[in-house]
């Protein structure tokens, strides 16, 4: 077996060793059970004591006490930052290319590396964005996914053997000799267990990697406080901003949070389609250790090897995107940190997830804010959109709308004319950017995490496929959701996207049909019986009142045109010049007949309908009193319009008559 064993510590060094971690010698064994093994370790995660959550306050106590130390590591990051400034504007004066020079790429990734894990994560996102990164620079920025360089094998058996209380090669059959994978925070190693013989992946965090991010958070913490202060048109909560991302790295470096995590992204989205979440070994799992199944697969950005597989990647990008909008918009609790390395093709074509440890949660009030935002920049309906800025807590309740309406229409407007679907999440954010300048926009802390989730998803799908737009392939989903979502929040969002003034707006109920059935899980027969049964309820009154006026028009229109074909057969085709011929439905009318009949055909074509299941549906339905009073409204409608028609038609004529005996001139 491939393993080299660190000599044992000295004692001092067990002993130093045991304070820090806080372990009691006599009762470090392995545990008998997995459900025993979870248990003690969540106690210790959530152990004060053991300072693995993010406390702003107690940081910024430590390090007033170490001016030193901080003015040392902020000349840290200038001097090479400046440096790196100082040579690409000498080469521009030189009239080099900088944005082709693979020299300068070079030391900015070696540069960003030897600053330290901070740094890294922002290399990281940079790597997924070919639209802001060149070429040159994006080739270097991918190597800090996961080449980043290694810390000795010595150090990371010695972390085996403290975390899980056991030597490498009692627990592992084989493991590699040198790590397969580097990232910011830890490296990979792949072994078997020796208990079962499964392969897996073993990671081992970083030494003094606390100490490195906690330094970094605090000095860019005191920055955000000075900007939120000195600078005026700086709205946001900066530190708010900084504090939760604090919280996700801090949660991050505990490897008990991360298989936590995954045991909870599996519950949630296992289940779909074409998505795959590795076990945790939690046998073999300890703070900064943890051990999970390994997964054979490739990078998602590797296109080519991926297609000589058989595969299509913009497929399981798809898949990618699916899996993000039901992770931001549906349960709340996502993957912050989907960037390549973290995104495999397993060999049997499914999208695998690595890397639980940033991940967070959004609250019901902005998943379903933006999911009425999406459905608003889609539908062009701005005055809506600002109304969902203030509930996204983007807008103050007392700030004043008026200006900001035509703003978001100069935003999302196409100058060639293209749906806003086609527009991609970037060009939005960006624009948005410049908007939160002009106006009092401010940027809430939870908000930081999701833009980087998209951006970093998307950055992906536009390596993969530059023509790819996400927010064209989210609206399908949305489309669902609002058909089919009970809740009181998105039934409100339908009824204000399909009525307009108290006039029903069926070219948007075709739209959203047409959209929906794109959506892999819809069903048009539960879309369709859902409706009905919001109809039939006290939440469906307005609705169902004004889907009276809207079916009696449809019929009435229907009824007109019939009779319009029939009179106009008689007088042309038979010669019945007697007959009056009865004017047709209005432009308008037989364009709601349009689409009322192609709404028709949807439902029949898309979405696995069942006509039998939606006809013992309504059965069922039609015994319920609100359906039945629904049923008297229609027909005591129909017979009103129909009685007043009549009485028209008479009085009409009876008047065309008088007209007839009256002398001319009279």
């Amino acid at each position: 077996m491939n393993i080299k064993i660190v000599p044992p510590a000295t004692p001092q060094e067990t002993n130093l060793v045991l304070a820090e971690n806080k372990v009691d010698t006599n009762t470090v064994e392995f545990p008998t059970t997995i459900e025993r093994r979870k248990s003690s370790l969540l106690e210790e995660t959530t152990s004060e004591h053991l300072g693995l959550r993010y406390d702003a306050l107690g940081i910024a106590a430590h390090y007033k006490r170490r001016p030193l130390q901080v003015w040392g590591r902020i000349f840290t990051v200038l001097a090479p930052a400046i440096s790196f400034a100082l040579g690409v504007w000498f080469d521009r004066k030189l009239g080099k290319k900088v944005k082709t020079d693979r020299r300068r790429a070079v030391q900015l990734r070696e540069m960003l590396t030897r600053l330290g894990p901070a740094y890294i994560k922002i290399g990281q996102a940079l790597s997924t964005r070919p639209d802001l990164v060149p070429p040159v620079y994006l080739e270097e920025f991918t190597q800090l996914q996961d080449k980043l360089p290694p810390f000795p094998n010595e150090l990371a058996y010695q972390f085996i053997e403290e975390e899980l209380g056991a030597r490498p090669e009692e627990i592992y059959s084989d493991l590699t000799p040198d790590p397969i994978a580097a990232a910011s925070l830890g490296q990979v190693y792949r072994g078997r267990l020796k208990s079962t013989g499964e392969e897996v992946a073993v990671k081992v965090q970083r030494p003094d990697l606390r100490e490195r991010i906690t330094i970094d958070l605090y000095i860019l913490r005191r920055l955000a406080a000075w900007g939120q202060k000195a600078v005026k048109q700086v709205r946001s909560d900066l530190v708010g901003i900084l504090d939760e991302l604090g919280e996700r790295i801090f949660e991050e470096m505990d490897y008990i949070n991360e298989g936590e995590n995954a045991e909870r992204f599996f519950e949630l989205y296992g289940h779909l389609k074409d998505v795959y979440v590795p076990k945790i070994y939690w046998e073999y799992t300890n703070r900064r250790v943890l051990t999970m199944e390994w997964i054979n697969g490739l990078k998602l950005t590797q296109v080519n090897e991926i297609a000589a597989l058989g595969i299509d990647a913009r497929y399981l990008v798809e898949v990618g995107v699916q899996c993000s909008l039901r992770q931001l918009l549906e349960h709340g609790f996502f993957h912050a940190d989907p960037h390549p390395g973290n995104l495999l093709a397993t060999y049997d074509g499914k999208l695998a997830y690595l890397d639980f440890g940033m991940m967070s949660e959004i609250q019901p009030p902005q998943r379903y804010g933006l999911i009425e935002a999406i459905v608003h920049v889609v539908n062009r309906d701005f005055d809506a959109l600002a109304y969902d800025y203030v509930k996204l807590d983007f807008l103050t309740p007392d700030v004043d709308l008026t200006p900001i309406i035509p703003a978001f229409s100069r935003v999302f407007a196409d100058a060639e004319g293209a749906s806003v679907a086609d527009l991609n999440i970037k060009t939005i954010t960006d624009d948005l950017s410049e908007l939160m300048y002009e106006y009092p926009f401010r940027v809430p802390p939870y908000y930081a995490l999701i833009i980087r989730s998209l951006v970093t998803l998307e950055g992906v799908a536009i390596y993969i496929d530059p023509n790819f737009k996400v927010l064209s392939e989210a609206y399908p989903y949305v489309s669902k959701r609002l058909l089919t979502d009970p809740s009181p929040e998105l039934r409100a969002s339908l009824k204000d996207l399909l009525f307009k003034d108290g006039r029903f707006r069926w070219n948007r109920l075709e739209n959203l049909l047409k959209n929906a059935r794109n959506s892999y899980d819809y069903d048009s027969s539960d879309a369709l019986n859902q409706g009905l049964e919001f109809l039939a309820s006290e939440r469906g009154a307005f609705i169902r009142t004004k889907l009276v006026d809207e079916l009696f028009k449809g019929v009435d229109a229907f009824g007109r045109n019939v009779m319009h074909n029939f009179t106009h057969l008689l007088r042309e085709r038979v010669g019945v010049t007697a007959i009056t011929e009865v004017p047709g439905a209005s432009s308008e009318e037989k364009e709601t007949l349009e689409h009322i009949r192609n709404i028709i055909k949807i439902l029949q074509q898309g979405g696995n309908f069942d006509a039998s299941k939606t006809i013992e549906q309504v059965s069922k339905l039609v015994v319920n009193p609100n359906v039945q009073t629904l049923g008297q409204k229609i027909a005591s409608q129909l017979a009103q319009k129909a009685a007043a028609r009549v009485l028209r038609e008479l009085l009409v004529t009876e008047e065309a008559q008088v007209r007839k005996q009256l002398p001319a001139g009279s």
